[in-house]
């Protein structure tokens, strides 16, 4: 009998094989050759799953996105089915930040999309929705916050929210190494104290700062 191919399998392959290709010779050598030879499989192989470098970007950023948000969920898992809302934010933060080497590739892989989002007006409805969606989940966390008590009740949220993603800035910071990792951390901790200064005191909060 004939060997059964998994295609979401094979489809995976081929995105990981692109993040590697962004990750260890960036965008440039981002062409469905390229990731074609670093899957090991075939140009015509890869067009069977993939009719373009757009749809292959497009299924390699999805597949990020659920890999990213299964690693946060990891950080929370344990703390119960409502999570200090301090915890949620900074786990959200951290992993947007090329800390580790999952992060690198999709912050590397994101980079990438967003300059083919600049030249195609496809990629970039679709990667202006993911960011919308995400924002709209940190924004919900920030409301959340502020209807407990947990985060003072004269903070806008829509501000606050754009201050907390502004901190994703320090990505470049720390791909260039102008930034340690430490103080990126540092960073986000100290604003994250400020946001919930009225709030649960940071030592009952245990364990935020590593």
């Amino acid at each position: 009998m004939p060997k059964q191919v998994d295609h979401q399998e094979r489809r995976e392959t081929i995105a990981r094989a692109l993040w590697r290709v962004v990750e260890q010779r960036g965008a440039t050598h981002l062409t469905l050759r390229e990731v074609a030879q670093e899957a090991g499989v075939s140009l015509g192989q890869l067009q069977h799953y993939f009719g373009s470098r757009a749809e292959l970007l497009a299924f390699a950023m999805d597949l990020a996105g659920e890999q990213s948000a299964l690693r946060v969920g990891r950080a929370l898992a344990g703390l119960g089915e409502r999570p200090h809302p301090r915890r949620v934010l900074r786990a959200m933060l951290v992993e947007l930040l090329p800390l580790h080497a999952d992060a690198r590739a999709t912050s590397r892989m994101s980079a990438a999309y967003v300059l083919e989002a600049l030249h195609d007006e496809q990629v970039r409805a679709r990667a202006r929705g993911a960011l919308l969606r995400g924002r709209a989940m940190v924004e919900q966390v920030v409301r959340q916050a502020i209807a407990d008590g947990l985060i003072a009740a004269d903070r806008d949220p829509v501000v606050e929210t754009d201050l907390l993603l502004a901190l994703t800035g320090f990505t470049t910071l720390l791909e260039l190494d102008v930034v340690e990792p430490a103080a990126a951390l540092t960073a986000v901790d100290r604003h994250l104290d400020r946001l919930f200064e009225v709030g649960v005191p940071r030592s009952g909060v245990d364990g935020v700062a590593g």
